[in-house]
């Protein structure tokens, strides 16, 4: 599902009020109630509302969203991160791109750039770069989730601890506040903390919607990174963390 740009606003705004309603919504944007329910159950059955009596509630917290509803969330967002991450990575060096949404920014990002050798678990990103000048592209083996692109499994991560990279992209599903980096599925986990664990420099890149969700598996702390690429700032605490560690933050300037 692609979002309009009134469905991402009333996704926002469900977020922050942890409410919305069908009139208060059909009044502020000016269309009918018949409209505001339309969106409401689409971003229903995407799973990024709850439909309540009346309005609708943010999702639960701790349920993830099919892939190609979250390529609708934050577009904008997440394009103003993918090129300020890009900025971060020269040409001539090599990088591991995991999957995500995200990380699929930063790889459009860098498609004009030279000489780079890319690592990725992700199909996607191999689409992307895929027949662009100045790049090897090198593709981990293993199972393919073909809900998304990514490849796990022990030979994913068997393949990732081949190489050492001069910088490595992660994304993630979740961020607390006191650092930890998280997600949902164990065997993505296993090839995101091989990345780390395998890169010289590692930059996260997630909006700060993620701060709102919460995820099972934890990636990494936010300790083990060196640079945080959001849309604004993140919450006191999770700065403070950033700050004892010496992690660079970068907020990327969103263009609407």
């Amino acid at each position: 599902m692609l979002l309009n740009e009134r469905q991402t606003e009333i996704l926002h705004r469900a977020r922050a009020r942890g409410r919305v309603e069908v009139e208060a919504l059909a009044s502020e944007f000016a269309v009918t109630t018949q409209t505001i329910r339309r969106d409401l159950n689409d971003l229903s059955m995407n799973g990024l509302l709850a439909r309540v009596h009346g309005g609708a509630v943010p999702a639960a917290r701790v349920s993830n969203v099919a892939y190609a509803a979250r390529r609708g969330v934050a577009e904008a967002e997440k394009r103003a991160i993918g090129l300020r991450a890009a900025a971060m990575i020269p040409d001539g060096c090599s990088v591991i791109v995991n999957v995500g949404t995200t990380t699929e920014e930063v790889a459009r990002a860098l498609v004009e750039r030279r000489d780079l050798v890319v690592i990725t678990n992700n199909l996607n990103v191999v689409a992307i770069l895929s027949g662009t000048p100045g790049k090897e592209l090198i593709l981990a083996g293993g199972i393919v989730r073909q809900t998304d692109g990514a490849v796990v499994g022990d030979e994913a991560v068997d393949f990732i601890r081949r190489f050492k990279a001069d910088y490595a992209v992660i994304g993630a599903s979740a961020l607390d506040e006191d650092g930890a980096i998280m997600d949902y599925d164990m065997r993505e986990v296993a090839v995101a903390r091989a990345i780390v664990a395998n890169a010289r420099r590692t930059i996260l890149v997630c909006d700060t919607l993620k701060f709102e969700r919460s995820a099972p598996v934890r990636i990494c702390d936010v300790a083990e990174i060196h640079a945080f690429v959001t849309d604004a700032p993140p919450p006191p605490a999770f700065a403070e963390a950033c700050a004892r560690a010496g992690v660079e933050i970068a907020v990327a300037e969103v263009l609407q």
